[in-house]
């Protein structure tokens, strides 16, 4: 299996070319999806095996910011873990952008708590009620005594969009007390070292560090774990695409590319970082 400590080198991507020289024909700018971002990294590493002389820039940030990036023209591929919305095709229209969707990837969004904490299962409900505040001690739910402490991504993830629109659902809020933080990583690194903590990540993030939560739908639907399996045969009900976004029909070294991250290679690697491939 990959690495996943692959998200310490953002700054640099070192790995992959820094210093190699100046961007050309053969170089391509990636930015957005915090979630993807191994994945990605992973995908340019090996691409670029392929291909010398090539230069594949992968950083994070965000869904947002990725976005915000296409439009802006300075990246190339625009990752994503949630749809643009229509504000952004609307700004995309008006700077004569034209974003062109591609499903690359599927991911199940993992609950995790601390591997000491004795709660297995939770529903939807649940989950809505602790995120959102109304539910703030474990001994309410049937764990241990002790205040919940809520961790989510910050307001430019499209995780957080997304876990915010199916888990909380339509006119619910994050709770005031909910740790912001800037990272999948970030979110599995707190999980790990407080026994508190409820948290939520891509599920390429899983580690025995943390005890993944099994979901039911409502109290009428069966728990199920976050797997490669249930994420594909969509038992899991927190699963969703992951995407990437190019200005206009992708040519030249963009469509080599993605030709490559969907080809049999491709989404072995996509398997290989733990997410599930489309093909």
């Amino acid at each position: 299996m990959l690495k996943k400590s692959l998200i310490s080198s953002l700054l640099c991507l070192s790995l992959i070319g820094c210093g190699r020289g100046q961007q050309g024909t053969d170089s391509i700018q990636i930015k957005g999806s915090d979630t993807m971002v191994n994945l990605i990294q992973a995908w340019a590493e090996r691409f670029m095996e392929h291909n010398r002389g090539s230069f594949v820039a992968v950083t994070g940030g965000g869904s947002g910011t990725g976005i915000a990036a296409l439009l802006n023209k300075t990246c190339n591929i625009a990752a994503s873990s949630r749809k643009i919305d229509a504000e952004e095709l609307e700004l995309a229209k008006a700077k004569g952008i034209e974003p062109k969707e591609f499903t690359v990837a599927l991911d199940g969004i993992v609950v995790v708590v601390h591997p000491s904490n004795p709660i297995e299962k939770l529903t939807i409900a649940q989950l809505s009620d602790i995120f959102s505040g109304k539910i703030t001690n474990w001994k309410d739910i049937g764990g241990k005594e002790g205040k919940i402490v809520v961790l989510s991504r910050e307001v430019n993830s499209g995780t957080y969009v997304y876990f915010k629109e199916h888990v909380l659902g339509e006119g619910s809020e994050y709770t005031e007390d909910a740790l912001l933080l800037p990272s999948s990583q970030s979110v599995a690194d707190e999980v790990a070292q407080n026994p508190n903590t409820i948290g939520y990540y891509g599920m390429g993030y899983i580690s025995p560090k943390q005890k993944a939560i099994a979901v039911a739908k409502d109290k009428d639907s069966p728990f199920v774990p976050p797997t490669i399996e249930n994420v594909k045969g969509g038992s899991y009900y927190i699963s969703r695409p992951l995407l990437v976004y190019t200005n206009g029909e992708p040519a030249g070294m963009v469509k080599k590319f993605l030709d490559f991250i969907m080809n049999e290679e491709g989404q072995k690697i996509v398997r290989e970082i733990d997410f599930v491939p489309v093909n």
